[in-house]
């Protein structure tokens, strides 16, 4: 564990100009959010830059500013071989799924869900999203507050309770509005605080980058892992597929979606996907780059501190080290700015998607249908503040648990509450047989099997029952397993022709 070094007063400074410009932001638009539809979608105005900005920012996290860093100073850059699969997802979703989202006037990714299948795939949908995020959302905070107590020596619960107070008074506060401008803000932040490191970082070293890649060649830091093909090792292949699935299905996630839905029109909407995708595969491979940058830096110029540390669950800890150490005043507060932005960037945008799928797929419908529109309003903003103190309560409890259990709990979680949205989607999308009856059975028996293949990765089955796989295959095989089976359910009952104009490729037209 590294020592606690005291923040200079010119990076609080620094730090604190940018939270107050974050509050700023949500006060002036939260004079304007009159209806559920500009709390939601902004009243569906934007252009195609402001939000591929915003995607990038909710795509990035602080995972890209914190592990990746640690994970290519550790291994290489094998942790980057799933984002490469990136253009897949962005593909489909330029060309199939914006315009079956962007059909009418919805705003939840689960609402196509309903009209495609019927109201129990749908609530399935909804309460997968809202379980799946509120458990991340605790994940999240714990660990930037983790980086913050790191950073100040300062207490983790009160750290945990401030950081998510302060994200969530300005996403209730200013909606979708808040959320978006924020986050153009905080890419801003974030990609200045990666080039200011890399720049100063090659400053230092006496070769510079072409220093930096001799070194990183012979000690074989730019490898992308393993390339055999095995289902129980994590190799090159396994990485790969799992990337294809979950960036498909990263496509169909509300956090996204809501974004096509805000856009003033499907070109803008398809401008933004396309943005986003061509700025944010470069920082993913940039947050690596850093690491190795720090890597090099650290054989030229060895640091005690840093060599205590034994693993990669350890050396996320290097950058903020190299950050409060080595960086000048003022310029390191704007990296730590950029680390904080990069968390705040995804947690915002998840409170306000799981406030929107409350309202539109659970309340309204179901539980106080017929209300006016200041009532769905006012809820929004109630299930967000409650959205924010189960985020709370969840980090609290998380920050008792070590790091590396905290992000194998994040990826069990994911794995069972997400494992079928894609092929649920997928099906949806690609297919006119498959309805709501042959889709229940696909997926209950892929939900079994995604129970039991978890289980048995956590060390939770007797190893005589429990199937040798690597948890980068769960996903890939629970989906095709779903697709399979709903897709052959649909063949074997005869069922009665149901119109699904515009909800499929085949139907759009219609």
């Amino acid at each position: 564990m590294l020592s606690v070094v005291a923040v200079r007063p010119l990076d609080i400074v620094v730090i604190a100009l940018y939270l107050a410009g974050m509050a700023a932001i949500a006060v002036y638009f939260g004079r304007r959010n009159t209806s559920t539809e500009e709390y939601f979608v902004g009243n569906r105005s934007f252009s195609g830059p402001t939000l591929g900005l915003s995607l990038m920012a909710t795509s990035v996290s602080s995972v890209a500013f914190l592990a990746f860093p640690a994970a290519a100073y550790a291994d290489d850059f094998r942790d980057l071989v799933i984002n490469l699969t990136l253009p897949i997802g962005v593909l489909l979703a330029v060309v199939v799924f914006i315009p079956l989202f962007r059909r009418g006037k919805t705003t939840s990714a689960y609402e196509y869900l309903g009209a495609r299948y019927g109201v129990i795939i749908r609530l399935y949908g909804t309460f997968s999203f809202m379980i799946m995020r509120l458990c991340w959302l605790g994940i999240v905070l714990c660990l930037i507050s983790n980086l913050i107590v790191v950073l100040t020596g300062w207490p983790m619960v009160p750290v945990i309770i401030a950081t998510g107070l302060f994200v969530a008074l300005y996403t209730v506060i200013g909606g979708i509005d808040a959320v978006i401008w924020t986050d153009v803000i905080q890419s801003i932040v974030l990609l200045l605080g990666g080039i200011v490191t890399v720049v100063y970082l090659t400053a230092q070293i006496p070769g510079g980058l072409a220093q930096v890649f001799e070194v990183g060649l012979a000690e074989g830091k730019f490898g992308l892992g393993e390339m055999e093909w095995s289902f129980t090792n994590r190799s090159f292949w396994a990485a790969l597929t799992l990337g294809i699935f979950a960036w498909a299905a990263y496509h169909a996630d509300q956090n996204i979606v809501q974004r096509y839905l805000a856009a003033r029109s499907t070109r803008e909407a398809r401008k933004a996907t396309i943005i986003y995708g061509a700025i944010v595969l470069p920082t993913w491979a940039y947050f690596f780059f850093v690491g190795t940058c720090l890597f090099v830096y650290f054989q030229v110029f060895p640091d005690t501190v840093v060599s205590r540390l034994s693993d990669e669950q350890h050396f996320e800890q290097v950058y903020p080290h190299f950050i409060l150490t080595r960086l000048p005043p003022g310029i390191a507060g704007l990296v730590v700015a950029g680390v904080i932005s990069a968390a705040m960037s995804s947690v915002d945008s998840t409170l306000n998607a799981v406030s929107t799928v409350t309202v539109i797929d659970v309340v309204k419908p179901h539980l106080a249908p017929g209300r006016s529109d200041r009532f769905y309003l006012n809820t929004a903003r109630t299930v967000a503040v409650a959205a924010a103190v189960i985020m709370i309560t969840v980090a609290v409890v998380l920050s008792q648990i070590p790091t590396k259990t905290i992000n194998e709990l994040d990826w069990a979680i994911g794995s069972i509450f997400a494992g079928c949205l894609m092929g649920l989607f997928v099906l949806g999308f690609f297919t006119t047989r498959v309805d709501n009856v042959a889709a229940l059975v696909g997926l209950t028996v892929a939900v079994l099997l995604n129970l039991y293949l978890v289980l048995g990765v956590i060390g939770w089955l007797p190893r005589a029952i429990t199937c040798p796989v690597h948890k980068f295959w769960i996903g890939p095989i629970v989906n095709v397993t779903f697709l399979v089976v709903a897709y052959g359910t649909s063949w074997r009952r005869h069922r009665k022709k149901e119109p699904l104009t515009g909800l499929t490729v085949w139907t759009a037209g219609e």
